[in-house]
């Protein structure tokens, strides 16, 4: 595996603070949903005491994550978060995972508050519900929001492109808007309330047991925690040491999980009349509008009139500003780390003039777009998907600190991250086989969205194999059994939820066709012709079943045969350039014979066989060119060169079977093995006999020493080497007495 390089750990200059982080941290992790989703969806769950318990051992849950994360910021402290870490750790493909699933979980956040503005503004202005346009989902899109969605996101953008100094300063305001403004309306209810023990009466939903409520809440509990530790992306821009990233992290659970509690005993607070308690009114709130609508909004405007409604209404937008900022700023950090990688083109990574990823974040902007016009609905599943991403780069994060820890013998770090790796295993088999627990925790869409997100998962993963000139991805098949196993998974699940559907409405059919309810058309059909034609929806809903999981996993194993071929296919042309590139290193490029490299390579290879005893038979020549000095200083280089290569072709004429070394710019060495061994003592003759005949001439003269090797008595290739190199120069010698030239 490549060792990855970090260019990104200093190219962010550190200005955060600890506040500032704080800040960042909390402002991600809670958004539109603590006050609006939370209270609905948890208590109708689980009530007061579940929803809380839920909370509380994901609060304990998140601080194992919180660690992790301080494990692995201190020891790579650049940009990219999880990637980064997973990529120093497990390498380059797996690294892709990670920030696949991060790039999912940030922008569904990021998507989701985005839509809630037009929520907002319905709630407490709705002046912009104006050029209707359609209905999808059941949710109806108007311009006049998707315009207001797009200037509040666009300004955002702008200000996170424009000062990142000015973004910390907003987030810190805030953050401490939302955090007084969510505990003065609770501290405001409970005096009001009086008697708080009986907030929790009932303490949780009587048609089903405490734990399993409880585990349930605890199981879904990481979307509501999601985001907090998006401030490691920006782990290169702290001010501070990065070992008190834990305590800044524990203060930021410790606020988060206080504001979901608040929140939640804030919704039970007080009820509408004709509600007989909490149960009744969240049970019914489909058929209240306006602050009635929304639990927590009803008890600030019981207890503490307009002036709570006003205080709710600054936290609910300073809310969904800070989530905006905070994850338009982790996902921009990300691509801005992905894109110097490759994975992201690399007009990603160039920060502006006010070291800011302005690229990066102009790049979400322009992919929020179209979440203008899809509607709230459709968006809100994607924030489903958070719960089972969440679970799965936590448990990158894991794993990462599970073996980091094993390497440098932290034991409790090893304790720690393995009993989390289990946990989290627990919650994947949960979340991804609902089926077993007849427990629909997350919409059927969520699914369908994940098998979507995991098919183009292996599509954009293709693309980087084609353009990875570094060949940095594409050596582990994980990523590709882990998106195949998603998409299966997935389909199952989804086909499984269809059938269910497609079920109960069959059996709701037949019984209203045995008791009579039925619509006239059904009920004047015999009981044959009815059940055939339920028995022929049922069939129906088999088949499409049949078609959707085969369909999505033959279009996922085609795109595996192209990523299969587009491997092989550099494998082949890297490969080749290796060959190429060998050849041109073991190749001496003025004479075509082997180079100085390649004889330091046999030169180990023969010292590792004396050593061993595994050496054959063999002797070394050493030549030296004479004269090479004057031709090139009254010829010229050019003459030289050419004399350099007549030589070489001399030695190559009478060592036909032995290689032949340019060792240096006039000496050559010649490895003797076969016949040029064995007829070793006439070969020297003949080629010196025809050297002493161009004595005086212009004809190429060099000394020549031969040394053979003795296992007796050489322990080294140096002792053979030493002995011919004396050898030639004691022929240097005799040529020079000659009348040769020697002058070098």
């Amino acid at each position: 595996m490549n060792k990855p390089s970090n260019p990104n750990a200093t190219a962010l200059q550190p200005y955060l603070s600890p506040l500032s982080v704080w800040a960042l941290s909390v402002g991600s992790a809670i958004g539109w949903g603590s006050l609006v989703v939370t209270g609905r969806t948890y208590l109708s769950q689980a009530g007061p005491l579940g929803s809380i318990s839920g909370l509380v051992i994901g609060f304990v849950m998140m601080l194992l994550v919180a660690n992790h994360y301080h494990f692995l910021a201190n020891r790579y402290p650049g940009t990219g978060g999880l990637y980064n870490y997973v990529k120093y750790i497990f390498g380059y493909d797996r690294a892709f995972l990670a920030a696949w699933f991060l790039f999912l979980i940030y922008i569904a956040i990021f998507w989701a508050n985005a839509t809630s503005i037009p929520l907002f503004a319905r709630y407490f202005l709705d002046v912009f519900r104006f050029g209707y346009l359609y209905t999808l989902f059941g949710y109806e899109v108007y311009i006049g929001e998707a315009l207001l969605t797009f200037v509040v996101i666009a300004l955002v953008a702008l200000l996170c492109i424009k000062s990142k100094i000015v973004t910390a300063r907003v987030m810190v305001v805030m953050a401490a808007v939302f955090t007084v403004g969510i505990t003065v309306c609770f501290v405001g209810a409970m005096i009001g309330h009086g008697n708080i023990s009986s907030l929790t009466e009932p303490a949780f939903v009587p048609d089903g047991s405490a734990l399993r409520q409880i585990v349930r809440i605890a199981f879904i509990s990481p979307w509501a925690f999601i985001g907090f530790e998006s401030v490691s992306h920006s782990a290169a821009e702290y001010k501070f040491r990065h070992g008190n990233m834990f305590r800044v992290l524990f203060v930021s659970l410790v606020v988060i999980t206080s504001l979901y509690i608040f929140a939640i005993l804030l919704s039970v607070s007080a009820y509408p009349e004709g509600c007989s308690g909490w149960l009744d009114y969240i049970s019914r709130l489909d058929e209240f509008e306006g602050l009635a609508g929304l639990p927590a909004f009803y008890a600030a405007d019981h207890y503490l009139g307009d002036l709570g409604v006003g205080i709710l209404m600054a936290s609910l937008l300073a809310l969904v500003l800070t989530s905006l900022i905070g994850m338009l700023r982790a996902v921009s950090r990300l691509c801005y780390a992905v894109a110097q990688d490759g994975i992201l083109p690399k007009r990603f990574s160039v920060l502006n003039k006010k070291q800011i990823p302005s690229s990066s974040i102009l790049l979400v902007l322009v992919l929020s777009v179209p979440i203008l016009f899809i509607g709230r609905t459709a968006i809100g599943w994607s924030v489903d998907t958070t719960t089972i991403g969440a679970t799965i780069i936590y448990g990158f994060a894991s794993a990462a600190v599970f073996k980091a820890s094993r390497q440098e013998k932290k034991k409790k770090d090893v304790v720690l991250s393995g009993i989390f790796l289990l946990i989290l295993i627990a919650f994947s088999v949960y979340l991804l086989f609902p089926e077993f627990f007849s427990d629909h925790t997350l919409e059927t869409e969520a699914y369908v969205l994940m098998t979507v997100w995991s098919l183009l998962g292996l599509l954009f993963f293709n693309r980087i194999i084609r353009k990875d000139h570094a060949r940095n991805f594409g050596k582990a098949i994980i990523v590709w059994i882990t998106l195949l196993a998603f998409i299966v998974i997935m389909t199952m699940t989804w086909v499984e939820r269809l059938n269910e559907s497609r079920e109960d409405a069959v059996l709701s059919d037949i019984r209203n066709y045995e008791n009579g309810t039925a619509e006239s058309g059904v009920l004047e059909k015999d009981e044959d012709e009815f059940y055939s034609i339920q028995h022929d929806r049922l069939h129906d809903a088999d088949r499409t079943s049949v078609l959707i999981i085969t369909g999505l996993f033959g279009v996922s194993l085609v795109v595996l045969l192209v990523n299969h071929f587009s491997m092989k296919k550099w494998e082949k042309k890297a490969t080749e350039a290796r060959a190429e590139a060998r050849t041109v290193a073991f190749t001496d490029p003025l004479t075509g014979v082997k180079s100085k490299h390649a004889f330091a390579l046999e030169e180990k290879t023969l010292e590792k066989k004396i050593l061993g005893g595994d050496a054959g038979e063999f002797a070394v020549i050493v030549c030296d060119v004479n004269g090479l000095k004057m031709i090139n200083d009254t010829m010229g280089h050019k003459d030289g060169d050419e004399y350099i290569r007549t030589a070489c072709k001399m030695l190559c004429e009478f060592f036909k079977h032995s290689p032949v070394y340019r060792v240096g710019g006039d000496e050559f060495v010649v490895l003797l093995e076969g016949h040029d061994y064995t007829a070793r003592d006439e070969i020297m003759k003949e080629i010196n006999e025809k050297i002493e005949s161009n004595i005086g001439s212009d004809k190429v003269v060099a000394s020549l020493g031969v040394a053979r090797f003795d296992p007796e008595k050489d322990k080294s290739f140096h002792e053979v080497f030493k002995r011919a190199d004396e050898a030639m120069y004691g022929r240097k010698m005799q040529l020079k007495k000659m009348g040769a030239v020697t002058r070098d």
